[in-house]
């Protein structure tokens, strides 16, 4: 698909920038509905996108609708934008960055022509992935697209200090890491995040583990890791303790998947509560390990 079509009423048809600000806001408002219809009562309550997150998002949508059109599609009625989709592909791995309908339009016809639109970007690519929630339609919908599902678990709490082991062989990432960072993510991965690496740097610190036995590394803040990659479970682990000695007050480690046991252990040995959220959607491979993916540029 590469140009708008019409579906009765909607025009479905490629994002544009200016259609960005008004993308942010509809998927806030759509992510925020799911969260409050979906979250349990020991869960954070949910909070609307601000500040640097709505910053980060509608960076990263602007770069992906000039590095990736034809990912990157919305749908319209007479009141204006009520669904939108973006995706990149890099290399031969295509991802799933935002998939939203506005709130009430669930269910109505909406989604499927938008994810299909969407899709028609991963043609030629071997792998892909996304990020879903616990939704049960969204949930659905992957499935059908052919989507393996691997339940997703998170981690979350204040850092018992007295856990903290002795952290060495970590330290600070530079530019000079980003052909290393690439060569991590191919062989993890299956596919490096090239200049997605500088959205990344937006969300948090780089840390790198590069050692004879092992390398890895994670961008991490105060609040959690935006995303953790390396070649074996103790430099995965060795580079989450890091994140955690650096943390206070409330720390969480989302997209967890059963093949990275290693991250349970770590976040049970600080104390950190374990609940499962939502789904990793794959095709073409299985769950990436040692790894903790980026919700959107996974």
């Amino acid at each position: 698909m590469s140009s708008e079509s019409r579906l009765g009423e909607w025009v479905i048809r490629p994002m544009r920038a200016d259609d960005v600000a008004d993308a942010e806001r509809l998927s806030d408002a759509s992510f925020h509905e799911l969260d409050t219809r979906t979250f349990q009562r020991n869960w954070p309550e949910p909070q609307r996108r601000a500040g640097s997150r709505q910053v980060q998002w509608i960076k990263r949508t602007r770069r992906m609708v000039e590095t990736d059109p034809g990912g990157c599609w919305v749908v319209e009625d007479a009141t204006g934008l009520i669904g939108l989709a973006t995706s990149y592909r890099r290399e031969l791995m295509w991802c799933l960055a935002t998939y939203a309908v506005r709130p009430g339009l669930q269910g109505r016809g909406v989604g499927r022509p938008l994810l299909e639109a969407a899709m028609s970007h991963s043609h030629g690519c071997l792998r892909g992935m996304l990020s879903s929630s616990s939704d049960p339609l969204a949930a659905r919908r992957y499935h059908q697209a052919g989507f393996a599902l691997h339940p997703q678990m998170f981690l979350t709490g204040t850092v018992d200090r007295s856990a903290i082991p002795v952290i060495e062989k970590v330290r600070e990432g530079t530019p000079g890491d980003l052909d290393l960072l690439d060569s991590l993510d191919r062989r993890v991965r299956g596919a490096a995040h090239g200049d997605l690496h500088d959205l990344l740097a937006d969300m948090g610190r780089l840390l790198v583990s590069d050692t004879s036995t092992g390398s890895g590394y994670a961008y991490v803040n105060d609040g959690g890791i935006a995303l953790l990659a390396a070649t074996n479970r103790r430099t995965a682990a060795r580079l989450m303790w890091a994140a955690l000695a650096d943390s206070s007050g409330e720390f969480s480690v989302h997209h967890i998947t059963a093949a990275n046991g290693w991250a349970i252990d770590v976040g049970m040995a600080a104390r950190l509560q374990l609940q499962q959220s939502g789904y990793l959607g794959l095709r073409g491979m299985k769950p990436p390990a040692p790894y903790v993916h980026n919700g959107a540029l996974l």
